[in-house]
C-alpha cells in the first residue's frame, strides 16, 4: 500500500512539474526507494520459506550451534542491531564484575569458526592450487590464492564496510564547514535588512533545508554514528577471518608435522626452533596482515578523496600541505624498519642475559658458598648494559615515530595556511579554515598506518614463503603395509604354565652362568615356521634421506610372542633397525613384511582385543608429555587399575610416585616437575608395557638405570609381564648379561647383521663372537661389583625429594596452622578481591613513575602540559585570526597587510614551538621509561643475588626467571609507549572538553550525564578485558607446547598410531585459544562502539549549544573540530588504561621481590682486621651450636659441641634429615645461628663479614655445577691464579691429560651446565676448583654421591695426599668412604650421638655407626 501511494504521489509531482530541487520531491523519491526495497525483501522471504499460501511451509530450526548449550559466542546468531552494537556482550561484561571470566564462561567456538571447519576449506583450496601446478615442476602452489579462495568473501565484505565508513568520515568536515558558514551568514544577515520572500514559492527547497544549521548538526550526528558502526563492523569481520585463517594454518602445519620424514628433523633441515617459529610467529604475522588488509585498498581512496576536498576548499595552497604530508611519510617507513632492527638486537641481548641469569639461579648455592655472586652479577649487568644500549635506539626510534605522528599535521597546516595567506587576495574564512583542519586530521591517519601496513605486508610475504617451504618438505613414506585389520582378538589371558626363568644370581659371575646355560624348559623347541614370524625384513637397504644406505643387506625375522635382543657396539645401527622396521627411514630397496595372525590363534577366549598394527615403542631418549604421570603411562588407553599397578611395580615407579607432591596426578614434562633421566626413562618403558599391543619395541631401556632397577625391570617387567601376555618383544641393549634370556638374538655391526639365531646357535657356529661376548661380560662383572655400592636410584629419589620438599625442617604442625588461618581469611576475601579487581593499581603506577627519578617525572609532566597548551593555542589563534579577518574586511588595505604579517608570524612561531615540544615530550617519556627499566632490573638482580638461600629453596626457579624474562620485557618495551599513548589521548580529550566549554559554557551541563556513562563503560570494560587478556595468554602456552612436544615425540606417536588423538587435542587447544582471542576482540569492539556513540553525542551537544549560544563563527568551528577529535581518542583512553593496568602487574610482581630480606653481609669486624692468611691452622671449635632455617621455624641443630684439630680428617654420617648438611651450611653462615658459636682459628665466624668468611673456606657440593665459559673461568672466576697453579690443580684431579687434548686447553669452552663433560668429570673439576682456592679447611658435602666408583677412588686419594695438611670435613652418605677418617661424628635429629675414631666406634657392636657399616657392606 505505502509503496503504491508514494509512487502515485511521485508521478503526480512529475506531471505538475515540481522541480527536483524541492525538498518534498526528494523526500518522496527516497521513500519510494525504501518501500520498494522492503517489499522485495518480504516477497523473497515468502518465496524461500514457502509461507502464506503454500501448503507445507518450511520449518525453521535454530542453527546447530545454538542447540549445543556450550556455545556462548552469539555474534553470528543475533539480530542486526545487536550485531552492530554488540549488545549480546553485555551479560558477559557485567558478570565479569561479579566473578572472573573463565573458559567455562566463554564456552565453545561456533562450528563455522572451528579450526577443523576452516582447515577443510583451506586444505581443499590448497589441493586445487597443487593440481594446477602439478605439470609445472618449477612452480610451487600459491598459498595466497588458496587463502583468497577460502577466505576471500569475508575480506571483500569487510572492505565494503570500510569504504562506506571512510566516505561517511568526510561528512564531518563538510558539515562543520556548512555550520560555520551558516552561522556566519546569520550573524552577517542580522546586520543587513531581511530579504522579502517570494510568496509564490512557499515550498522549502532541498538546498535551503540543508543550509539550516540545526539540520546539519543532526546530519553530522547521524553520519558519525553510521560511520563508526561500519568501521567497527569492518574490524570485526577482519578479526574473525584472521582468527579462522590462523586456526586453519595451525591445523595444516600440525598435520604436516605428523607426516614429516624423520630424516628431515634429525638431519637438521627442519629444526624444532623453525617449527616453533612457524606456529608462534608466522601464523600470527599472517593473521595480523589479514587484520590490516582492508587498509591496503581503502587508504589510497581515502587519501585521494581528502586531497580533492582540500583543493576545493583552499585551491592550490592545499596541495602544498598535502605535499608536506606525502614527503614526510617515507621517513615514517624508514623509522619503522629501523625499529624492527633494534627490536631484534634487543631480543638477542635479552636471550643472552636470561641464559646468564638462569645459570646464576641454578648455581646460586655454589656462588654464595664461594662468595662469587658479585662476579656473576657484573657479567649479567654487562649484558644488560648492551641490551639497554639497543633499547636506547629502540626508544629513540619509537619517540621519533610518535613525534612524526604529532608534528606532521602541524607542519602541513602551517605550510598550507601561510601559503594561502600570501597567495590569495580573499582572507581566510573560518568555514574554510576549520573544514581543512579537520580534513588534515583525517588525512594523517591513513598515511601513518600505511607504513605499518606496508611493513606487515612485507613480513606476510616472507611468512608465506617459509610456510610454503615447510608444506612442500619431504614426507614419510606411506606405510599401508602396516595396515591390516585394526584389531584382532588374540588369546592373551591364558597364563602359560611352565617354570619361570631362574632369578639371575648376582654373586656368581656371568661367565659360569653362561656355560651352564641350557635352553629353558618353558618352550618346546620347534623349527620356526613362517606362522611364528611377526615381522620379516628381506634384503633391506635403508637410509636417513641422504641416499647413502645406513643399514644394508638386512635379512631378519622376529619370532611372534618371543623376546628378540638386538646387540652390538655403539653406533652400529641398532636403533636405526627399529626405526626402519617402523617405517621411519627411507627404504632404498627390500621390504618389511608384517604378518597377519594365523586363524588358529583367533581364539574366542581372547579377553583383550588388541590393536594389531600399533607398536608400543620406548625410544632411547625418553619423551614425556606435559601431563600427569598417569596420563603419560596410560597414553590414551582405557585405565585398568590392576594393569596399571602391575606396570608401575615392574618399573619400580611407586617410590618415585610417592615422592611427588600429588602422586601420579603430578604434572611432569616441560612445564611440570623436572625428573631425572632414569625416572623419565622408566615412565617411558611403563608406557610401552601398559599399551595393549602385540609388539613391543624397547630401545635401550636400561641405559639410564642402575643395576638393581635393570634387574627388577628385566625380571618383573619383561620376563614376567610381557612374556605372560605372549607379546612379541624386540629389545635393544648393551647389557650382555641378559643374553641368556633371549629367545632370538640379532647381532649387528656397522649397519649390517652380523649373526642371527639363538644363543646356542651362536655358541656353536661363531665361537669368536661368543668369546668376545664373554670377555665383555667379564668386564661388566667388575663394573657390577663397583656398581653394587653406587645406588643411583636412591640418589635420584633424593634429588627429587630435595626439589619437591625444599627443607624437611618445616613440620606438619605449622602447615596445619596455616591452613586454618587461610580458611578464615577466605570468607572476607571475596569482597576485597572484587574491590581490587575494579580498582586501578595507582600505587604501583606511582612506584613505577618514581623509579625513573623525580626530575624526569617532573620534566615529562611539564613538557606534556606545555605541548598540549601550545597545540590548543595554535588552533585558538587560527580562530581569532579568521574571525578578525572577516570583521576587518571593511577596513583599509594597509592596515590589513601589517595585520596579516603579524598573524602569520605568531601562527608560525606557535607551530614551530609545537613541533619542538612534540619531540621533547616523546623523548622524555621514552627516556623516563628506560631509566625506570634500568633501575628496576638493577635493584631486582641485586636483591635476588643477595637473598637468603632459604628463599631459593622455597621459590620455584621458573617464577624467579619469569621476573627477569616476561616481566622485565614488559617494563622495558611495553609500558613506555602505553604510558605515552595514554597521557596523549587523555590530555587531548581534556583540552578538547576545555575548549568546547570555553566556546560554549552550556556544554558543561550536558557533559555530566555523558561523563557518568563513560565512567561506567570504562570500569566494566577494564575488568572484563583483563580477564580475557589473561585467558588468551594462558591458552596460548599449552598450544605452543603441544606443537613442540609432538615434533619431539614424532616417532613414538607414529609407532603407537596415535596421530588422530594428537590431532584432536591440537584442534581443541587451537579452538580454546581462538575463542579467548575472539572474545577479547569482541570486547574491544563493544567498548569502541560505546565510546564512539558517546563521542557522537558530545559532537551533537557541542554543535547545538554552540549554535544557540555561540559568540562568533571562529569559535563555533573550533568547538566542533575538537568535538570531532574526542570521538577518535575516547576509546584509546580506555584501552590504554586497560593495557596499563595489565602491564602494571609486571611492576607489582617485581616489587614484591624487592621487599625481600637480604642476607646480612656486614660483620662486626672490618675486613682489614682479619689476618690475610686466616684460617692458617684450620682448627675448629663448635660450641653449643643451635641452628634454624628461619626465625619462625624449629631448630635443625640442637646444642652441638665438637672440636676438630688442625689437619684432621673428619667424617660425619647420619640418616637423611639428621642435620649433616645443615652443619656444613653453618660453617658458611648460610643458616640462622641463633645460639652458640663456631670458632675457627680463634675468630668467631659470626663477627666476620660474610664475603670474607666465605672466600676463605672451600666446599665441594653433591651436585657438580659448572658454568658456561672457559675451563679457566670455571676454576678461577676471580682471575687471581697463574696458569701453573691451574694446571697443578687439574693434575691433582686427574684431568690434566683430558683438558690438554681439548682445543684451546684451559680456554676450552664449557657448555651450559657443563653438559659436554660426564658427571664424574664435572665432580673432578669441582675438586680442582676447591684445590685452586688454597684454604686450610675443605668441606665435602656428600661429594661422592653422584659419581662412579673409579672417580670416587680418585677423590679419596686426592683428599688423602693433596689435602694432607688441611682440615677436611666429609659428610658421607656411604659410610665406607669415611672408614679411613681420624674422627667420626654420627648425627641424629640435629644431635650428636657418637663422636670417636672409626676403630673405637666399630668395636661397639650395638653402636649406630657399626650398624651403618654392616648395612653398607
Amino acid at each position: 500500500m505505502a509503496f503504491v501511494t508514494k509512487t502515485i504521489k511521485l508521478v503526480r509531482y512529475c506531471q505538475d512539474g515540481v522541480p527536483f530541487s524541492q525538498l518534498r520531491f526528494c523526500i518522496t523519491g527516497i521513500m519510494v526507494i525504501l518501500y520498494g526495497l522492503l517489499m522485495a525483501v518480504e516477497i523473497n522471504v515468502i518465496r524461500v520459506r514457502r509461507y502464506v499460501f503454500f501448503m507445507n511451509p518450511q520449518k525453521v530450526k535454530p542453527p546447530e550451534d545454538l542447540q549445543d548449550l556450550g556455545v556462548r559466542f552469539l555474534q553470528p546468531f543475533v539480530n542486526l542491531l545487536s550485531k552492530a552494537t554488540y549488545w549480546w556482550m553485555n551479560t558477559l561484561i557485567i558478570s565479569a564484575h561479579k566473578k572472573p571470566v573463565d573458559l567455562k564462561a566463554i564456552g565453545k567456538l561456533p562450528i563455522a569458526m572451528r579450526a577443523l571447519t576452516n582447515y577443510v576449506c583451506l586444505k581443499e583450496a590448497y589441493e586445487e592450487q597443487k593440481k594446477k601446478v602439478a605439470d609445472q615442476p618449477n612452480r610451487s602452489p600459491s598459498i595466497w590464492l588458496a587463502m583468497y579462495s577460502a577466505f576471500g568473501r569475508p575480506i571483500l565484505l569487510s572492505s565494503t564496510f570500510r569504504y562506506l565508513a571512510d566516505l561517511l568520515g568526510f561528512a564531518g568536515p563538510l558539515c562543520i564547514s556548512g555550520i560555520v558558514q551558516g552561522f556566519q551568514n546569520t550573524t552577517n544577515n542580522t546586520n543587513t535588512t531581511e530579504k522579502v520572500k517570494d510568496p509564490s514559492n512557499s515550498y522549502l527547497s532541498s538546498e535551503e533545508f540543508l543550509r539550516n544549521v540545526y539540520v546539519l548538526a543532526v546530519l553530522l550526528f547521524l553520519a558519525l554514528i553510521l560511520q563508526r558502526t561500519f568501521l567497527q563492523a569492518s574490524y570485526y569481520v577482519t578479526t574473525e577471518t584472521g582468527i579462522n585463517l590462523r586456526g586453519a594454518l595451525l591445523a595444516m602445519i600440525y598435520n604436516k608435522i605428523l607426516r614429516l620424514s624423520t630424516s628431515n628433523l634429525s638431519m637438521g633441515e627442519m629444526t624444532l626452533g623453525q617449527i616453533n617459529n612457524l606456529v608462534a610467529i608466522e601464523t600470527n604475522q599472517l593473521m595480523w596482515f589479514l587484520f590490516l588488509c582492508p587498509n591496503l585498498w581503502a587508504m589510497p581512496v581515502q587519501i585521494i578523496m581528502g586531497v580533492i576536498l582540500l583543493y576545493n576548499l583552499l585551491g592550490m595552497s592545499a596541495l602544498v600541505g598535502a605535499a608536506v604530508i606525502v614527503l614526510l611519510a617515507p621517513i615514517q617507513y624508514f623509522i619503522a624498519t629501523k625499529l624492527a632492527e633494534a627490536q631484534k638486537s634487543t631480543l638477542d641481548y635479552s636471550t643472552e642475559r636470561l641464559k646468564k641469569t638462569n645459570e646464576i639461579l641454578k648455581g646460586i648455592k655454589l656462588l654464595k658458598l664461594y662468595a662469587w655472586e658479585h662476579i656473576f652479577c657484573t657479567s649479567v649487568e654487562e649484558t644488560r648494559m648492551k641490551e639497554l644500549t639497543s633499547l636506547k635506539t629502540f626508544a629513540l626510534h619509537t619517540s621519533l615515530s610518535i613525534f612524526m605522528n604529532a608534528a606532521i599535521p602541524i607542519a602541513a597546516v602551517l605550510a598550507t595556511f601561510v601559503t594561502y595567506a600570501y597567495t590569495n587576495v580573499k582572507p581566510l574564512q573560518p568555514a574554510q579554515a576549520f573544514a581543512s583542519l579537520s580534513l588534515f586530521h583525517i588525512l594523517v591517519t591513513p598515511l601513518f598506518l600505511l607504513s605499518t601496513v606496508v611493513r606487515f605486508a612485507v613480513k606476510a610475504i616472507v611468512s608465506v614463503q617459509k610456510l610454503n617451504e615447510f608444506l612442500l618438505s619431504d614426507e614419510i613414506g606411506d606405510d599401508s603395509w602396516r595396515g591390516g585389520d585394526s584389531s584382532v582378538a588374540y588369546e592373551s589371558c591364558k597364563k602359560h604354565t611352565g617354570l619361570h626363568t631362574k632369578a639371575i644370581n648376582r654373586r656368581q659371575p656371568l661367565r659360569y652362568q653362561l656355560e651352564s646355560y641350557e635352553q629353558p624348559t618353558r618352550k618346546q623347541t620347534r623349527p620356526v615356521e613362517i606362522d611364528d614370524i611377526a615381522i620379516k625384513v628381506t634384503n633391506g637397504y635403508f637410509s636417513w634421506g641422504s641416499g647413502l644406505a645406513t643399514l644394508s643387506n638386512i635379512n631378519i625375522r622376529i619370532p611372534t610372542g618371543q623376546m628378540t635382543m638386538i646387540v652390538g657396539q655403539v653406533g652400529c645401527g641398532k636403533s636405526s633397525l627399529l626405526l626402519a622396521i617402523l617405517g621411519e627411514m627411507q627404504t632404498l630397496e627390500g621390504k618389511v613384511h608384517w604378518s597377519k595372525l594365523p586363524d588358529r590363534q583367533m581364539n574366542t577366549e581372547g579377553c583383550f582385543s588388541r590393536n594389531r598394527y600399533s607398536v608400543a615403542y620406548a625410544a632411547q631418549k625418553p619423551w614425556l608429555l606435559n601431563a600427569t604421570v598417569e596420563e603419560n603411562i596410560i597414553f590414551g588407553s582405557p585405565f585398568n587399575k590392576q594393569r596399571y599397578k602391575a606396570v608401575t611395580d615392574a618399573c619400580s615407579l611407586q617410590p618415585d610416585i610417592d615422592l611427588l607432591p600429588f602422586g601420579d596426578q603430578t604434572e611432569i614434562g616441560e612445564r611440570g616437575i623436572n625428573l631425572s633421566g632414569g625416572q623419565r626413562q622408566r615412565i617411558c618403558v611403563a608406557r610401552a608395557l601398559y599399551q595393549n599391543t602385540n609388539i613391543v619395541f624397547l630401545d635401550d631401556p636400561f641405559s639410564a638405570l642402575d643395576i638393581h632397577l635393570s634387574d627388577h625391570l628385566m625380571q618383573e617387567g619383561i620376563l614376567k609381564f610381557l612374556q605372560e601376555d605372549k607379546r612379541t618383544l624386540v629389545l635393544v641393549t648393551h647389557k650382555l648379561q641378559y643374553l641368556p634370556h633371549a629367545d632370538w638374538i640379532i647381532a649387528m655391526k656397522d649397519g649390517m647383521v652380523l649373526r642371527e639365531g639363538t644363543l646356542k646357535d651362536i655358541q656353536t657356529k661363531d665361537i669368536e663372537l661368543y668369546e668376545h661376548w664373554k670377555t665383555l661380560m667379564n668386564r661388566q662383572d667388575q663394573e657390577l661389583e663397583k656398581d653394587m655400592e653406587a645406588d643411583q636410584t636412591t640418589l635420584e629419589r633424593k634429588t627429587l625429594r630435595r626439589a619437591m620438599y625444599p627443607r624437611e625442617s618445616k613440620s606438619q604442625l605449622e602447615d596445619e596452622d596455616e591452613e586454618e588461618e587461610e580458611e578464615e581469611d577466605e570468607d572476607d576475601n571475596m569482597s576485597t578481591v572484587l574491590r581490587l579487581r575494579t580498582k586501578m593499581p595507582w600505587k604501583t603506577c606511582w612506584r613505577y613513575l618514581t623509579s625513573g627519578g623525580f626530575f624526569l617525572l617532573f620534566l615529562m609532566i611539564f613538557s606534556k602540559l606545555l605541548k598540549h597548551s601550545v597545540i590548543v593555542a595554535i588552533d585558538y589563534w587560527l580562530a581569532t585570526w579568521t574571525s578578525m579577518d572577516n570583521a576587518n574586511e571593511v577596513r583599509n588595505f594597509d592596515d590589513k597587510s601589517t595585520n596579516k604579517t603579524y598573524h602569520v608570524a605568531v601562527f608560525s612561531t606557535l607551530s614551530g614551538a609545537g613541533i619542538v615540544l612534540c619531540l621533547i615530550t616523546s623523548l622524555t617519556v621514552e627516556w623516563m621509561g628506560l631509566t625506570a627499566a634500568k633501575n628496576l632490573h638493577h635493584n631486582l638482580l641485586n636483591k635476588i643475588i643477595l637473598g637468603p638461600i632459604r628463599f631459593f629453596d622455597m621459590t620455584p626457579l621458573g617464577l624467579i626467571l619469569n621476573r627477569f624474562s616476561a616481566d622485565t620485557n614488559i617494563i622495558d618495551q611495553h609500558i613506555p609507549p602505553t604510558l605515552e599513548s595514554l597521557t596523549r589521548s587523555t590530555l587531548l580529550c581534556l583540552s578538547a572538553i576545555g575548549m568546547i566549554s570555553y566556546a560554549t559554557p552550556w556544554f558543561l551541563v550536558a557533559l555530566v550525564p555523558l561523563g557518568i556513562a563513560f565512567y561506567f563503560i570504562q570500569k566494566y570494560f577494564r575488568v572484563a578485558s583483563k580477564d580475557l587478556q589473561e585467558l588468551d595468554d594462558s591458552t596460548q602456552l599449552p598450544l605452543l607446547c603441544h606443537f613442540s612436544e609432538t615434533a619431539e615425540g614424532l616417532t613414538t606417536i607414529r609407532a603407537f598410531r596415535h596421530e588422530a588423538r594428537f590431532k584432536q587435542r591440537m584442534l581443541e587447544l587451537t579452538d580454546t585459544n581462538n575463542i579467548a582471542y575472539l572474545f577479547l576482540s569482541a570486547a574491544n569492539r563493544w567498548l569502541e562502539v560505546r565510546t564512539d556513540y558517546l563521542g557522537a553525542c558530545i559532537v551533537l551537544t557541542a554543535a547545538v549549544t554552540s549554535i544557540t549560544e555561540g559568540p562568533h563563527s571562529g569559535f563555533v568551528g573550533l568547538g566542533l573540530l575538537y568535538a570531532l577529535t574526542i570521538t577518535n581518542y575516547l576509546n584509546w583512553v580506555v584501552r590504554n588504561l586497560a593495557d596499563l593496568e595489565v602491564q602494571m602487574g609486571a611492576v607489582k610482581k617485581v616489587h614484591s621481590f624487592l621487599n625481600m630480606e637480604s642476607e646480612n653481609y656486614d660483620g662486626y669486624l672490618d675486613p682489614s682486621q682479619v689476618p690475610k692468611d686466616w684460617p692458617q691452622e684450620g682448627e675448629i671449635k663448635i660450641e653449643n651450636l643451635c641452628v634454624r632455617y628461619e626465625n619462625n621455624l624449629k631448630p635443625v641443630l640442637k646444642h652441638v659441641k665438637a672440636y676438630i684439630k688442625p689437619g684432621q680428617k673428619v667424617g660425619i654420617c647420619g640418616r637423611t634429615g639428621s642435620g649433616k648438611s645443615s652443619l656444613s651450611l653453618a660453617f658458611f653462615r648460610m643458616v640462622d645461628i641463633f645460639d652458640g658459636r663456631i670458632v675457627i682459628d680463634g675468630i668467631d665466624i659470626s663477627k666476620l663479614p660474610l664475603h670474607t668468611l666465605r672466600s676463605r673456606l672451600s666446599i665441594i657440593l653433591q651436585d657438580p655445577i659448572l658454568f658456561s665459559g672457559s675451563i679457566r673461568f670455571n676454576l678461577d672466576p676471580e682471575c687471581k691464579c697463574t696458569d701453573d697453579r691451574l694446571w697443578e690443580a687439574l693434575e691433582i684431579a686427574q684431568l690434566k691429560n683430558m683438558v690438554k687434548s681439548l682445543p684451546g686447553g684451559l680456554d676450552a669452552m664449557v657448555t651450559e651446565g657443563g653438559e659436554n663433560f660426564s658427571v664424574g668429570q664435572r665432580q673432578l673439576f669441582c675438586l680442582a676448583r676447591a684445590f685452586v682456592r688454597k684454604s686450610s679447611i675443605l668441606i665435602m658435602d656428600e661429594a661422592t654421591a653422584s659419581i662412579d666408583m673409579a672417580t670416587e677412588n680418585i677423590l679419596q686419594k686426592v683428599v688423602m695426599t693433596a689435602f694432607a695438611d688441611r682440615t677436611v670435613v666429609t659428610i658421607a652418605h656411604r659410610v665406607h668412604t669415611i672408614l679411613t677418617a681420624d674422627l667420626v661424628i654420627v648425627m641424629k635429629r640435629g644431635n650428636i650421638l657418637e663422636y670417636d675414631t672409626p676403630e673405637n666406634l666399630l668395636s661397639q657392636e650395638d653402636g649406630i655407626f657399626a650398624s651403618f657399616v654392616r648395612a653398607d657392606m
